[in-house]
């Protein structure tokens, strides 16, 4: 288990805190037709981070060619018709570059900053030339408008319980995800980062932002600052 994440629940449970059997109910929401609209059509994408494949389905979909990597074997065991590597994110270098790198789940807001600036480098590492990197960030008020709750169309109440200040800027979050029949909560360590934090650690590794792809500013297109 890494460092300041846990989690409870039916099921295996991953390194970060994860419940496998939990992100298998959980539904898809606009993460397909972000990625769909931010890359050329058919496009080799790498997914770093794919839990059991949720987003990785529907871009099968659509006709693209995903390799998808975790970390967690019980996630992976999940992904059906893709490419599948079982591999810690920050270490992984296949020899090989994509069209788009996929680093979603707010990834770039790792608790510990050396981690957060390993993902990064993944990335770039793994980029094509012309190629794009989309990167999925926490909201402005995600650690401020707490508690809060909401339930999602699988019926699961998602309740953000706590997210309180732990040291160098770093929070710990605790969340629940209550089904009828089953009640799973994690527990991690995330950094808040402010539009400017969020472009100077994209700059430490050699990218720079090309769009904000949603009105709330999560998803983000980036291109190597060359």
């Amino acid at each position: 288990m890494r460092a300041g994440h846990r989690g409870t629940g039916p099921g295996a449970i991953t390194p970060d805190g994860c419940a496998v059997e939990l992100y298998a109910r959980l539904p898809v929401r606009e993460e397909p037709d972000v990625v769909a609209a931010a890359v050329p059509q058919g496009a080799r994408i790498l997914e770093l981070g794919c839990g059991v494949g949720r987003v990785t389905r529907p871009l099968l979909e659509r006709g693209f060619a995903v390799t998808a990597v975790d970390e967690s074997p019980e996630m992976l065991a999940r992904v059906r018709g893709a490419r599948t590597i079982c591999a810690p994110i920050e270490e992984l270098d296949l020899g090989e570059t994509f069209d788009a790198v996929l680093l979603a789940s707010f990834l770039v807001h790792a608790g510990d900053a050396e981690v957060r600036r390993a993902l990064l480098r993944t990335c770039v590492r793994h980029l094509a030339p012309g190629g794009r990197v989309l990167i999925q960030r926490e909201g402005a008020d995600w650690h401020t408008n707490v508690p809060r709750e909401r339930v999602d169309p699988s019926g699961c109440t998602v309740r953000i319980v706590s997210a309180e200040p732990v040291g160098d800027g770093v929070n710990s979050v605790h969340a629940e995800y209550a089904f009828p029949d089953a009640t799973w909560t994690h527990t991690f360590l995330t950094r808040p980062l402010t539009k400017e934090q969020f472009e100077e650690a994209l700059a430490e590794a050699g990218l720079r932002v090309d769009e904000y792809l949603t009105e709330d500013g999560v998803w983000v297109r980036a291109v190597r600052a060359e």
